[in-house]
């Protein structure tokens, strides 16, 4: 057991992510990861003193009301975005952090302390900023710019130019045609030429090149125009304007850049998160396992010797045990859920059913449940994510039952026809404790929970990834219900996939 705290302490220590626990009223710091311990500034000897000791300045900014609120009421707080000014090294500074507060309960389910994590996002922040800044600039730029305008008269082909024309395509004589067609870029000239084209067709004339400076530098412009025709709808003349777009296709370059660097860095950002669930979940499961393993061998050789005292905390271990194990395999189940292409191949949802009635039959005769289904299609899809979405519901429909009433569940469907193609709606419904319409959308949040742990069992991941596997499939799920009477799943599935994986 020791072992498997210290693994579990390593890991808490190499995370990237910032991590911390409080405990009591005074939030006296138990835990602090060198990624926390890094991120306030304050030197190491930070256990064992409080939050509010540690730091200050958190106070008037309302964050240690923030963890306190969490202490006293058990409901969790997410910030995003937020700014928090921290003094490090006797200097205050501007951080941007994404944080929360979550509560940590005891077997009792009492709080009793308040684990703290965090995701430094000030260069993100900073980004947007920029990008909002540079959006600022490329608007005044456009709006302060000054614009020509031209006019040909398509008879005579004489160019009457005004404004900054001239300065904008570097020419101070008379302006013709071939002195244009000169100075615009080689590889520019045949996207002029198809514009006047099209304009043969619209009316409109809409381009934009490259001007070749004296010094054989370029420059980019935006050309706009419109053809004027004559009584007897002959283009007699086109009049239109010309705009220096240099600076945005600069700001565009510079966006289109930073784009690419915050999408690298979300990209980075997700791994490390997943490599982090992976780690925790297969690095977990053994130390779970033995531990599981020994308490039975220990029951199983001194159980004549055991107290009534003693048989409750090896109960309590146990227990604990399990639903440590079932959260890790619910971690990895839900980790994985996308990650893998699954082949597409035909299923039938028949099978699928009386298989997973097969998997839960010790479940069913002790609760006596009693099920009545349709008789339900064939549909394309990945076997092992189908399977799973209806094992889940099932489950649950089975999970959550009243004590005093059997279980009856309900698996009707029907077709539903649309020009894109057919679809199945399947719809699950049991008799069991209901669900409040409120929380309908929520209980699809991944470790999200409408019922303590005592009494129900589970990751609170089940439908959070069975929504993963729908919308996988180019689906939808959603829940309805009457608290005390019962729930209705429903999930629409496409009858064909498009793709040969998914």
């Amino acid at each position: 057991m020791e072992g498997n705290l210290q693994l579990l302490k390593d890991i808490v220590d190499h995370t990237p992510l910032p991590i911390g626990v409080y405990t009591g009223s005074a939030l006296k710091i138990e835990l602090a990861n060198p990624a926390m311990i890094k991120t306030w500034g304050k030197g190491d000897q930070v256990i064992g003193k409080t939050y509010l000791e540690v730091l200050p300045e958190i106070q008037k900014q309302l964050i240690f009301d923030q963890a306190l609120q969490v202490y006293n009421t058990g409901i969790p707080f997410h910030a995003k975005d937020k700014r928090v000014d921290l003094v490090v090294e006797g200097e205050e500074k501007t951080f941007y952090f994404n944080y929360s507060f979550i509560p940590l309960l005891d077997s009792e389910g009492h709080v009793y302390g308040v684990m703290n994590t965090g995701m430094d996002i000030t260069d993100l922040h900073m980004a947007k900023e920029r990008v909002q800044s540079s959006e600022e600039q490329l608007r005044m730029s456009i709006e302060a710019s000054g614009m020509g305008t031209y006019e040909i008269d398509l008879v005579t082909q004489n160019i009457l130019t005004s404004g900054n024309f001239s300065s904008i395509w570097d020419k101070d004589e008379n302006i013709t045609k071939e002195k244009i067609i000169s100075r615009l870029h080689p590889d520019d000239i045949s996207v002029r030429e198809q514009a006047h084209r099209d304009a043969e067709r619209t009316g409109l004339i809409s381009y934009q090149a490259r001007i070749i400076n004296s010094d054989q530098s370029y420059r980019w412009i935006n050309i706009s125009g419109k053809i004027i025709k004559d009584e007897q709808e002959q283009p007699v003349k086109i009049t239109g304007i010309i705009e220096d777009i240099g600076h945005r296709k600069a700001l565009e370059e510079q966006l289109r850049q930073e784009a690419a660097e915050s999408t690298e860095k979300l990209r980075r950002s997700n791994e490390e998160l997943q490599h982090f669930a992976n780690l925790v979940s297969h690095d977990l499961r053994e130390p779970v396992r033995k531990v599981k393993t020994f308490i039975s061998r220990m029951r199983s050789e001194v159980q004549s010797e055991f107290s009534d005292r003693f048989e409750w905390y090896i109960g309590k271990i146990e227990h604990s045990a399990q639903r440590m194990q079932n959260v890790i395999e619910g971690i990895l189940a839900y980790s994985s859920a996308d990650k893998k292409k699954q082949p597409v191949e035909p299923i039938d949802l028949n099978e699928v059913l009386e298989d997973i009635k097969t998997d839960l039959e010790l479940v069913i005769e002790e609760k006596n449940a009693v099920f009545i289904s349709s008789e339900l299609p064939q549909i394309q899809g990945a076997r092992i994510l189908i399977q799973q979405l209806f094992y889940n519901l099932v489950h649950n429909a089975l999970k959550f039952s009243r004590a005093e009433v059997p279980p009856r569940v309900i698996i009707g469907c029907s077709i539903v026809q649309d020009p894109k193609g057919d679809w199945v709606e399947v719809r699950i419904e049991d008799n069991g404790i209901g669900l409040d319409n409120a929380y309908s959308e929520r209980i699809f949040t991944a470790f999200e929970r409408l019922h303590s742990k005592d009494e129900y069992e589970g990751s609170g991941l089940g439908l959070s990834l069975c929504r993963k596997i729908v919308q996988r499939h180019g689906g939808t799920i959603r829940a309805s219900g009457d608290k005390d009477n019962g729930s209705t799943f429903t999930v629409l599935l496409p009858l064909q996939q498009e793709n040969s994986t998914i």
